[in-house]
């Protein structure tokens, strides 16, 4: 069994959650909890020698508290005053407390000879907990996988009170499944839940739920080099009334999702973006940073609009200067010689519009560790990118995603000129450097400080 420092001996054993009346492995603590160098994995911290050593549960759990509540305020002190901080009093779910209900008709795994499509195919359980203003959080539990039960007034049908994240699964060559960085997954979740006022929650305690179902469902993952568990946690307001208010009832779920490779193959394939600046994603002052689904149903029809002009995806735009902000659902990288001579990686800033995406984290960290040009954040606009296409300076211009991980661009249409991005005649060098460097992380047999082991 493994063990945890306790405060009465220094290898104290400590059951996390009882897991073995729920018929999983006794003693899996969530294994490498903050053990990032970057960025809110901070807030989990500890050595890692091999394995995290945390600390013991009673005092993980007030410290987790404390730090959620300063992140919350430091993040968004706004929402903090709009909610009040009675909508944090109220009880939080605590894996211990998890149950179990196995499936009695499990469904047949996909053939793994055929491809498999995005979001077409769900495992055999789910994770579900509610929320009522007055009781708090009830337990939390995983569940046969089955279709939700909703009042007709709810308010996450009317008002768009509703809240997503997306993270994977992978399964790495000693045939192991680890998460990736769902620590930053857990991050954003949360603020995203201030910013609707939605109930908040302890991340550490939600993140053991998912491991713990993601291991009951283990045998979902497929295998090879380009696949995947996809992981889609969602927090919907299930007020039963009309009226745009706080939610006094909330739903907190986790499905499963089984995903195939972004390109056929070990191919990557470039994507061509509209870049118009009548459409506009997000702005200063909304909430274009925070994974909301009312950020991504307005942004169909201009999908569509860029099908018409013969481009894949979007490039958004916002400002009288045309500042480049996210392509589709992805965030965006220019690889080039800046105007000032140096070799540099840019991204804009994390400055309110932006979301704040775990791939885009990833490749930031992976590349200042690499130390070999400049990596920067900030504003980039397109007459920047004009005159960089004109002087031949640009080398790769890239969005990076939970689903495709990295996606070269080579056109943009912008002003009705097609602007060539020469991103494939470069290799694309930087590209496929970095799809290198995560594949080793996500697929690899060792232990990497952005996984957690399931």
């Amino acid at each position: 069994m493994r063990s945890l420092p306790g405060p009465s001996s220094p290898q104290a054993p400590y059951n996390w959650g009882g897991s073995t009346r729920l018929g999983l492995s006794a003693s899996r603590p969530p294994a490498g909890g903050g053990v990032g160098r970057a960025g809110p994995e901070r807030l989990f911290p500890g050595p890692r020698p091999g394995r995290a050593q945390l600390p013991a549960a009673p005092t993980m759990a007030a410290a987790a508290a404390a730090l959620g509540k300063i992140w919350a305020r430091k993040l968004l002190p706004v929402s903090w005053l709009l909610c009040g901080p009675r909508r944090y009093a109220s009880s939080n779910f605590k894996a211990a407390d998890l149950q179990l209900e196995m499936t009695q008709e499990p469904h047949q795994k996909p053939d793994p000879s055929k491809p498999l499509v995005f979001g077409k195919t769900f495992t055999d359980h789910m994770l579900m907990v509610e929320w009522k203003e007055e009781e708090g959080w009830g337990q939390p539990r995983i569940q046969p996988f089955q279709n939700l039960t909703l009042h007709p007034a709810c308010s996450g049908l009317h008002y768009s009170m509703q809240l997503f994240e997306g993270m994977k699964a992978f399964k790495g060559s000693d045939q192991r499944v680890r998460l990736f960085r769902p620590w930053l997954n857990m991050d954003r979740m949360l603020r995203s839940a201030v910013r609707l006022c939605l109930p908040s929650f302890d991340k550490v305690e939600l993140l053991e739920c998912i491991r713990r179902l993601v291991e009951v469902d283990k045998d979902w993952v497929p295998g090879g080099n380009n696949s995947s568990l996809y992981v889609r946690p969602v927090l919907i307001g299930n007020e039963p009334s009309l009226g745009v208010s706080r939610s006094s009832q909330a739903l907190l779920f986790v499905i499963l999702c089984p995903v195939g490779a972004y390109f056929p193959g070990d191919a990557v394939d470039p994507v061509s973006l509209l870049a118009d600046p009548a459409f506009i994603r997000a702005w200063i002052g909304g909430v274009g940073d925070f994974k909301l689904g009312g950020n991504y149903g307005p942004t169909v029809l201009v999908q569509q609009e860029a099908k018409k002009r013969g481009c894949e995806q979007v490039l958004w735009l916002y400002g009288p200067d045309h500042q480049l902000t996210e392509v589709g659902t992805m965030n965006i990288f220019i690889y080039w010689t800046h105007e000032d001579g140096v070799l540099e990686l840019v991204t804009p800033s994390l400055d309110g519009i932006i979301l704040p995406g775990v791939v885009r984290q990833s490749l930031l960290d992976l590349a200042r560790t690499w130390g070999e040009f400049r990596v920067a954040e900030r504003k980039v606009t397109m007459k920047e990118l004009l005159r960089a296409l004109e002087e031949g300076r640009v080398r790769e211009v890239f969005g990076s995603g939970t689903a495709c991980q990295v996606c070269p661009v080579h056109q943009i249409l912008y002003q009705g000129k097609h602007l060539h991005i020469p991103t494939m005649e470069n290799g694309p060098e930087l590209i496929l450097r970095f799809l290198k460097e995560l594949k080793a992380i996500q697929y690899g047999a060792g232990a990497h400080e952005w996984m957690l082991p399931v």
